[in-house]
């Protein structure tokens, strides 16, 4: 029995059956106390998350065949018990309403999303990092965490800008250095770029106190501008838009250039958007370049967009969030050349360096961009303080760190290099299994280790063999795939997400709906890609009449 149960057992109670004042608080320090008997219960309780954290990461398939809608009334209920419960009882009602219907997004065969299994070490560190509780706001709440936390941070700014050694032994402990911002994610390593880069492009000036301080109206008016934009290709994470929105500029103000078919940006119209921009007074805040696209894994000419950025006098960044970790492989890291002159970079840990969610970051090649974020308060992260929350979008946060700084030591570059190669390898061999299958059309070539593929019915196989597909023929076409990706994922079995493509062979303007296969998962073996297409094959039997 639990010590609250027993706690409800053995103290007083009102005439109506309910505990006492007295008794709540019993029942409440003891939730909160060190204790042999507390660590025995919480034992009990570690005991059994434990098996069912075993018994969910052994479960074969991917979903159960319970539909949103009856789920959704599992959770229906807003009110709020009166009286504390058993911990017990309620890890019980996880057990059959959460865990057992969350999706298994470890499996092997679950290939269709930027997420997939874990290394086993992050479970155990996340017990220690929530037992330990710090907060990397400031160093009073996070002593050893924060320097901690710097060097792990240094250590991606090593590898996306190399450094000398003189360089990291001056900057990573100096409070006034900023060599990257840990995040709880892509989204907001991005914002956070952004914002750097607009409050540099914006910044003070002897009859100006700066957009920190006055504001974009008057910063544009100051600095000679009549709007700011960002510049992008038409393939660039939707977090920019967030992005423009939170900084002023509204989604209008992000442009969006074309792609080639291989789904990089075009530099010739890069060029002549920066005239017009220019011709309009239009300030630049930033130019963004893709080292791996959500949707195809498509790498923008990194070295020429850095090239055109400094033409311009603005900030280049890169969003590294999918591709970044290429750079841990000899062979191919070259994919990304051009990346050491980004002003920033991001890079989300939950994709290819295989840590739990929350943990991501934009690296700054100089030290002193983020110095124009900068914020204080009497109380917490005063002026001259090293406290990491002067320089961060968050404030209070959990020391996700720990999971960057144990994997760079546990898996090791030459580990993650191995991971990365194989993940590649593996692309490969779905498009070539693709190609090999009359059923299947290669949609985009694996520029990394994503890939995008289409069903083809049986009545249309010659048309596309022979480019000879119309437009109402890939309208009903989209449509079965559409059908197919659902009917796969209420199947259970098997998974792979879709998406709309405009950069295909058949020409812009030509939606083309996409299968998405992402192949990250280091336990996905070619049994399992082979299954994959067997799965599809085998559900699109009915529409092949």
């Amino acid at each position: 029995m639990s010590i609250a149960n027993e706690a409800i057992r053995v103290v007083a109670e009102d005439g109506q059956g309910e505990p006492s004042r007295e008794s709540l608080l019993e029942m409440l320090r003891l939730l909160f106390t060190v204790s042999p008997e507390q660590i025995a219960d919480e034992r009990e309780g570690e005991e059994r998350i434990t098996a069912l954290v075993r018994e969910f990461l052994l479960t074969t398939n991917i979903n159960t065949d319970i539909d949103g809608g009856s789920l959704a009334e599992k959770f229906s209920d807003s009110v709020i018990p009166d009286n504390p419960s058993e911990v017990g009882a309620y890890i019980n009602q996880l057990a059959e309403s959460v865990v057992a219907h969350s999706t298994h997004i470890s499996s092997p065969r679950f290939v269709g999303h930027m997420t997939s299994a874990l290394p086993y070490f992050v479970r155990t560190l996340g017990k220690l990092l929530i037992g330990m509780n710090q907060n990397l706001v400031k160093v009073e709440t996070a002593k050893a965490l924060s320097p901690f936390e710097r060097q792990a941070v240094a250590m991606m700014h090593r590898l996306i800008y190399q450094q000398t050694d003189d360089f990291y032994a001056e900057h990573i402990q100096r409070h006034e250095s900023t060599l990257g911002i840990h995040v709880s994610g892509g989204t907001l390593a991005n914002v956070s770029a952004l914002w750097c880069a607009r409050n540099n492009v914006l910044r003070q000036t002897d009859s100006f106190r700066g957009i920190d301080h006055d504001g974009l109206p008057a910063a544009l008016i100051a600095h000679g501008f009549t709007g700011a934009v960002i510049i992008g290709s038409t393939l660039i994470h939707y977090s920019f838009e967030k992005a423009a929105d939170l900084l002023g500029l509204g989604v209008k103000g992000l442009i969006k250039i074309p792609v080639n078919n291989l789904g990089q940006i075009e530099l010739p119209a890069l060029r002549q958007t920066i005239a017009e921009c220019r011709a309009q007074r239009l300030c630049i805040l930033t130019i963004v370049g893709n080292a791996g696209t959500t949707e195809t894994g498509a790498i923008d000419p990194l070295a020429g967009l850095a090239e055109i950025a400094t033409e311009a006098r603005t900030h280049f960044h890169v969003d590294a969030a999918w591709g970044g970790p290429l750079l841990f492989s000899q062979h191919y890291k070259s994919k990304l050349a051009g990346i050491e002159m980004a002003d920033s970079v991001t890079i989300d840990g939950h994709k290819q360096l295989y840590l739990p969610m929350g943990s991501g970051m934009v690296l700054l090649r100089n030290p002193d961009t983020a110095a124009v974020i900068e914020k204080h308060a009497r109380y917490v992260v005063r002026a001259g303080s090293p406290d990491l929350g002067c320089r961060s979008l968050e404030g209070s946060r959990p020391g996700t760190a720990l999971f960057l700084q144990a994997a760079l030591n546990i898996i090791g570059r030459r580990g993650y290099e191995v991971l990365i190669e194989e993940s590649l390898r593996k692309a490969r061999y779905l498009a070539d299994a693709v190609r090999l299958r009359d059923e299947f059309e290669l949609l985009t070539e694996p520029e990394m280790n994503i890939l995008t593929y289409r069903y083809i019915p049986a009545r249309w196989r010659k048309q596309a063999a022979d480019g000879q597909l119309t437009t109402a023929d890939n309208q009903a076409i989209n449509r079965i795939n559409e059908s197919l990706q659902e009917l796969q994922l209420r199947s259970g079995f098997s998974f792979v997400s879709r998406t709309n493509l405009e950069h295909t062979r058949y020409g812009r303007g030509v939606p083309i709906v996409a299968l998405r296969v992402v192949l990250a998962n280091p336990t996905t073996t070619e049994e399992d890609i082979d299954a994959v297409l067997r799965d599809q094959i085998m559900l699109a039997t009915c529409y092949d009449y």
